[in-house]
């Protein structure tokens, strides 16, 4: 499957568009990790617990819009993107979007 942001793919023909595909996942820190974070706070840097928090929903979300295109025959994802939004204190959704189409 080809996940493209561009709305064309190089050196292929788009052939049919079949709509609309999307994943998301909803992640909420960890008590262990808030006390990690809290920790780099106070020292500054990198916080890489949430990194690897919000790595791992963007993965997520990115495997669900996949498994959503494969379901209507896509060989491809053009124009994907990505946004992130607090849903509610301490979680947050990862939302990724794209259009399915055919190829030759």
């Amino acid at each position: 499957m080809k996940i493209i942001t561009a709305d064309t793919v190089p050196d292929m023909e788009i052939t049919q568009t079949l709509g609309m595909v999307r994943g998301n996942v909803v992640r909420a820190r960890f008590f262990g990790r808030d006390i990690l974070a809290g920790l780099r706070m106070i020292v500054g840097g990198e916080i890489v617990e949430y990194t690897k928090l919000m790595a791992e929903a963007r993965e997520q979300a990115l495997d669900r819009m996949i498994k959503h295109a494969e379901g209507l025959g896509a060989d491809a994802i053009v124009t994907t993107r990505f946004t992130t939004s607090m849903v509610m204190q301490g979680a947050a959704e990862i939302l990724v979007t794209g259009t399915a189409v055919k190829l030759r």
